[in-house]
């Protein structure tokens, strides 16, 4: 064995001689009981892997002395133990893993060199959408539709699950990816190739990170970054810093776990944590259960952490066993993380390790909240609801604006549905949705809404019959305790049927809304509302025609279901009036906390998880009865509009093309702040006038067969047109909202893809201009490919989310930043300028590069390629193209 830390390998166990592992106790050295935990997991994966090539001694020392390292901006691999993916960006990777085949092919080398060499799950969860509900039957019909839309994704899934060694596919119908990954796929410890060591992961969902609520690190990266680890590449990361967010004291009796969470997300994101990690400890972390940790954990891409970091204490212990894990895996698990020091005890403060900073909340002072009307971060007070949404409808356009004109405030329409008369105002609820892997792993808040639904039928409530109203659980072990503790049928009464087991509402697969409400919506253009208890409420994400969105507990979405508007306060007005006259007020029907203890105490069991996952990659029949071949290159069929060949690799060459100076570019878009992947990246439906809709027209489909666009991430001809087709977009140059932008040779205002398309006939590269954090939002590899497939060949940004930097670089795409003090602004950029991007010879991480305009004007900007590793791949064109060469050679 080559590696320098061979001495201090020992078994664990003396009876299993070929059991080993790296024993950190051993190292000898102060430093380690110091680092964090987080960091320590980092360390224990250097140590291993430590081959004097991809991860040096030098890296070990960096992390073991990451006290003094922290704050230098030092370059340190990472090679998670394992990789997860869902089907909306997992289709892409196993797309280009299978051109990838086709490249190297053509460039003469073994095509079965690539296949994952990190072990890698996919979960089929995002495909799903409401299109029945309020029906005994909405399940079985969504997913017989789910079948019919997705057919040939799932069997091009199945060819992946066959043609390629270590990628294990888990069938729709399952559950969400980060609950089946909770409750099933996680082992916190590894027992691999005759090692034990701790479980990590990277995952193309940037909500990975509710796995670091079962003390597993793990995070969102871009997909490409993903399909590099796959490949046996480590990820290259800046060592972070380690923010200490100490809990302490005991939550309130009406208080859920979302509350907890909503109150977090603001905090941290005022203490500014972007990039770093977050790690909980103290007395009141031993409060919380593993599913309000991860759900916590969950949120920790909307404060903007790289992970939000649970250690493994004896709880996380206890929800091993009681998720159904092996028993005997579960002691060796225990023993191995108190044999090197990662075992926790948070009631023990002689524990606590050296953090950058400290923050510190008292989870008594959390009040019930929400977050809306467009962040997961604006967190109002349910006491402020009321008040806080008729300030928004006044005030200006913006994340808390509207800009409706006071005297519409109180604007009425009336309409029919189902041929009784309702009508509909601002602040309407029209969606209700509980809904994705942030609540629904939590048995606490979804027993809480059973409870709160059984003593709202009981009092006589019910929910108006055109509110959309759903239940998506993230697991079948969900509907089990549901039906089992007695609250599944009082849900249903209410409207929430189980619609499906997915990632449904949260992203934008919530299915129609009726017409008549549409039409009054319209009218009327009111600010209709969805309450859901996802983790994402961006504008125009959950429907086009919810305006405002608020995030909220599975019992309050019930709560707001049933008084029909976010225009209420619960403390002075009912939630509706039964049958008897009885004004009924939320009070009257919230469940205790002791109530909901008991309940999940007697139906949450062993029993119930082992019998859902034991059949969980046989159980699904339409799955099994699907059709795939077994050859190791796919046959690419070129009627398919699912999947096709992407063009990345079209030309490639064994030489490495010199990067050129960006000659004249023109500006496609020019933004400001905050424009996340939901505006850059295509999601949600295919609007019918989008240039998307013109091709698929073109090629044979109805309306009806246009699906979303997540279910068409495998044909890059759908994406690219979808590529800045927000119907929320805005564009300076364009006096409205829309994807559109000015074609300047012309003048003319063309879909954003019209007006890509003619640059890149008469041969002109283009740029995007950006305000601050460009990019958030969810690691979406088509947020960076999409620009990529339209020439754009650099994006200038004040600053970016982490992830969709890391996935531009992968695609090659140049992400640079104004230098510190500078913008669009104090620069006097139009965006009308034309712009050459001076690339010198030899690169450098972090350089500083001159831009030149057409005015004349000349300015300098970070190139923002932080590492070597960085350069490396933009050399190649893309970290892809660096793989294929690599395997090619």
């Amino acid at each position: 064995m080559s590696n320098p830390f061979v001495q201090i390998v020992e078994p664990l166990d003396p009876k299993q001689p070929l059991k080993k592992f790296f024993n950190l106790s051993k190292l000898g050295d102060v430093r380690y009981a110091r680092l964090p935990f987080s960091i320590r997991v980092l360390l224990e994966a250097a140590i291993r892997n430590c081959d004097e090539f991809l991860v040096k001694k030098g890296d070990v020392e960096n992390i073991l002395n990451w006290k003094v390292m922290q704050h230098k901006n030092v370059e340190v691999p990472f090679r998670p133990a394992r990789v997860i993916l869902q089907d909306f960006t997992g289709v892409p990777a196993v797309v280009d893993f299978a051109a990838m085949r086709d490249a190297v092919k053509k460039l003469g080398g073994d095509p079965e060199k690539i296949n994952p060499i990190c072990p890698a799950d996919l979960v089929i969860d995002h495909s799903i959408q409401v299109d029945f509900n309020r029906q005994s039957d909405s399940l079985q019909k969504n997913q017989d539709l789910e079948f019919e839309r997705n057919k040939e994704r799932f069997e091009f899934l199945k060819w992946g699950s066959r043609a390629f060694k270590n990628l294990k596919i888990i069938p729709p119908g399952s559950g969400i990816i980060h609950q089946v990954n909770l409750e099933y796929l996680a082992r916190v410890v590894m027992d691999q190739d005759g090692y034990y060591y701790p479980d990590s992961v990277v995952g193309t969902d940037s909500h990975t990170t509710m796995i670091d609520g079962l003390g597993v690190l793990g995070w969102g990266v871009g997909g490409i970054e993903a399909e590099a680890v796959m490949l046996g590449q480590p990820i290259s990361m800046v060592l972070p810093e380690v923010v200490g967010y100490k809990l302490v004291g005991n939550p309130q009796p009406l208080v859920t776990s979302t509350d907890i969470v909503l109150t977090i997300t603001k905090h941290l994101r005022q203490v500014g944590v972007v990039g770093k990690f977050v790690e909980f400890f103290g007395p009141g972390v031993a409060q919380l259960s593993i599913a309000d940790r991860a759900t916590i954990a969950n949120m920790c891409p909307e404060y903007g952490a790289t992970a939000a970091y649970f250690p493994v204490d004896d709880i996380s212990i206890g929800y091993l066993i009681q998720t159904g894990r092996d028993k005997e895996k579960v002691m060796f698990t225990k023993k191995y993380l108190e044999a090197v020091g990662m075992l926790r005890d948070f009631k023990n403060s002689s524990q606590d390790p050296d953090f950058t900073q400290v923050v510190e909340l008292d989870l008594h002072t959390v009040v019930p909240c929400c977050s809306g009307p467009k962040r997961p971060q604006d967190k109002v007070a349910v006491s402020d609801m009321k008040k806080d949404f008729e300030t928004c409808l006044g005030a200006k356009q913006g994340f808390k604006g509207f800009q409706i004109a006071p005297d519409r405030h109180n604007s009425i329409v009336k309409f029919n549905f189902e041929g009784c008369d309702f009508e509909l105002g601002h602040g309407s609820v029209v969606i209700a949705a509980i809904t994705s892997c942030t609540n629904t792993s939590n048995p606490s808040v979804m027993l809480g809404a059973g409870l709160l639904a059984k003593k709202a039928v009981e009092a006589g409530l019910t929910v108006k019959p055109y509110i959309k109203t759903s239940l998506s659980p993230g697991s079948g072990v969900v509907t089990y305790y549901l039906r089992e503790s007695g609250v599944m049928s009082y849900l249903s009464q209410l409207g929430f049927d189980v619609v499906g087991y997915g990632c449904m509402t949260c992203i934008g697969n919530s299915g129609p809304l009726p017409e008549s409400v549409v039409e009054a919506i319209t009218q009327g253009d009111l600010v209709a509302v969805g309450v859901l208890s996802g983790n994402r409420n961006f504008e125009g994400r959950v429907h086009p025609n919810t305006r405002a969105n608020y995030l909220a507990s599975p019992p309050l979405v019930i709560a707001y279901a049933i008084a029909g508007t976010i225009r209420i306060d619960f403390e002075t007005e009912p939630l509706g009036i039964n049958a008897l006259g009885k004004k009924i007020f939320l009070k009257d029907i919230w469940p205790t906390r002791n109530e909901i203890q008991a309940v999940e105490r007697q139906f949450v069991i062993p029993g119930m998880f082992k019998e859902v996952y034991q059949k969980i990659e046989t159980v699904n029949k339409s799955w099994n009865a699907l059709d795939a071949p077994s050859d190791k290159l796919y046959t690419w069929n070129p009627k398919s509009t699912y999947i096709k060949s992407p063009p990345f690799f079209d030309g490639l060459t064994l030489a490495l093309q010199t990067p050129k100076t960006i000659e004249g570019a023109y500006v496609l878009l020019s933004f400001g702040d905050s424009v996340t992947t939901d505006h850059i990246s295509p999601a949600g439906n295919i609007a019918r006038n989008s240039p998307a809709a013109r091709y698929l027209t073109s090629r044979g489909l109805t309306p009806r067969e246009f699906n979303s666009y997540g279910s068409r991430r495998g044909n890059d001809a759908v994406m690219a047109r979808g590529t800045f087709a927000n119907i929320r977009l805005v564009n300076k140059f364009i006096d409205k909202q829309g994807p559109q932008t000015i074609h300047f040779p012309s003048g003319e205002i063309l879909d954003v893809f019209d007006a890509a398309e003619r640059y890149k006939q008469s041969g002109h590269p283009l740029i995007v201009l950006a305000g601050k954090e460009y990019g958030a939002g969810s690691s979406r590899d088509w947020a960076a490919k999409g620009p990529f497939l339209l020439g754009v060949k650099a994006v200038l940004a004040e600053s970016y989310e982490r992830i969709h930097r890391s996935n531009l670089v992968g695609m090659g795409v140049i992400p640079l930043q104004y230098l510190p003090g500078e913008d669009a602004g104090t620069l006097g950029l139009t965006g009308r300028e034309r712009y050459t991007i001076v690339i010198p010879e030899k690169l450098k991480p972090q350089m500083n590069i001159q831009i030149k305009l057409d005015t004349g004007k000349t300015f300098q900007a970070i190139m923002r390629f932080d590492t070597d590793v960085e350069l490396t791949y933009f050399h190649n064109g893309g970290i892809l193209n660096y793989m294929i060469r690599k395997m090619a050679s």
